[in-house]
């Protein structure tokens, strides 16, 4: 396999190179190098950054406008914005909902809803967690019971990402509680300004409210929302996951992680020399780096997999689990390199204030990228379920 990009590739890395230079703003990149938290508008202004110029939609095909870009070309892209400091594209409507509703959903649905994920007239957030329902996701609770053309959904879901800011949500329902429980679970579209619709910020350590409960009380939901057929959920529920669990993997975000961690480790001293030279600290650095590289390999090869029409399920359980741990021992390197300086964890460290500062900018968003990156080995399905995918499904392929 030649890991060199040819041509064509290299003038496309140039290309986003270029784009990256000349229209991310620089309050913008700033603010996500030093962690601080990005606002909705700074999320839209990103969003239609990249639409007016062609690179939202990276993995949609063009009939439905998009870039039909390459595993390699959005390997590129990932790996450039990310050492360019820029802000992670909010994936829940781009990258999780649109490959179902093109795959599963009607003519009409996909008429409507993708432009307007495209151009940011949406913003929508996951309605797959519950209390009691989180990696075990199949024994949901939500109830949607039709009754004439609307579907009456009563429940709640949790750690739902950013649904503060989102209109719509798209949600997995039961809606046949007497079958086995995959079998009885539909796919809803529901628009979060419906009457009976309440979402509750959950505190988060550093402060924030990234995520929140959503309750439903007898919400109305036209049944033209339904995707695909009614008690197929759990089909597209598992298609939408291998999306974002090959998104998990971060290889973009490590690799601008790891040249920060040795950034830090040139500057800090130890022993009075640079942390670099530091052979156990050192030793850290080139272990995480060649896991690194080895999983960016497996990462574009199972991409290719899915833009030929694959949905993997063992291969995105792998990059799941690998590409978590790379990217937590990533946060621990930047917190051990930082040393006294990580030991503050509040607000003001990563947003500003007038105090002078306690060390170096670098070291203000370093704790809570650590506690917060914790998350990472839950969400998307936790890695202990992850690992025991991958064991039924190999060990049983050898009996």
């Amino acid at each position: 396999m030649d890991l060199n990009y040819n041509a064509e590739e290299r003038a496309f890395q140039d290309k986003v190179r270029s784009f990256m230079k000349e229209k991310l703003p620089k309050a913008l990149s700033e603010k996500v190098r030093l962690g601080g938290e990005l606002t909705k508008a700074d999320m839209e202004q990103w969003h239609a950054l990249l639409n007016d110029n062609g690179m939202l939609a990276q993995n949609w095909p063009k009939e439905f406008g998009g870039a039909e870009w390459n595993a390699v070309q959005r390997h590129i892209y990932e790996e450039e914005a990310a050492l360019a400091n820029a802000p992670r594209i909010v994936p829940f409507g781009l990258s999780m909902l649109a490959p179902v509703l093109q795959n599963f959903g009607s003519q009409e649905q996909c008429d409507h809803w993708l432009p307007r994920i495209l151009d940011g007239s949406d913003w929508w957030c996951q309605g797959y967690s519950e209390p009691g329902a989180g990696s075990d996701l199949a024994s949901l609770k939500t109830r949607a019971v039709r009754e004439g053309d609307h579907y009456i959904v009563n429940g709640q879901k949790t750690w739902t990402t950013l649904g503060q800011h989102a209109n719509m949500i798209f949600c997995l329902v039961r809606t046949d509680p007497d079958v086995k429980q995959q079998l009885g679970i539909s796919f809803l579209l529901i628009d979060m300004n419906t009457l009976g619709i309440e979402v509750r910020p959950i505190i988060l350590l550093d402060g924030t409210a990234e995520v929140n409960e959503v309750w439903f009380t007898d919400v109305k939901v036209p049944v033209e929302n339904l995707v695909g057929e009614e008690n197929k959920g759990w089909t597209y529920a598992k298609y939408l996951l291998t999306h974002e669990r090959t998104n998990i993997a971060g290889v973009g975000s490590s690799n601008a992680g790891l040249e920060a961690v040795k950034r830090m480790a040139k500057a800090e001293m130890s022993g009075g020399r640079p942390l670099i030279e530091n052979p156990h600290f050192a030793a850290r650095i080139a272990q995480v780096e060649i896991d690194l590289m080895a999983m960016a390999l497996s990462n574009l090869r199972i991409v290719s997999q899915a833009a030929k029409g694959g949905a993997p399920g063992l291969e995105a359980s792998m990059l799941k689990v690998k590409g978590t741990i790379i990217r937590q021992e990533i946060n621990d390197l930047a917190r051990r390199a930082v040393g006294t300086y990580a030991l503050p964890f509040a607000s003001e460290a990563v947003e500003g204030t007038n105090e002078a500062p306690f060390g170096p900018d670098y070291a203000g968003p370093v704790a809570a990228d650590y506690f917060n990156n914790r998350k990472l080995s839950i969400f998307g399905g936790s890695n202990e379920v992850q690992r025991e995918i991958i064991a039924k499904t190999t060990l049983g392929a050898m009996r």
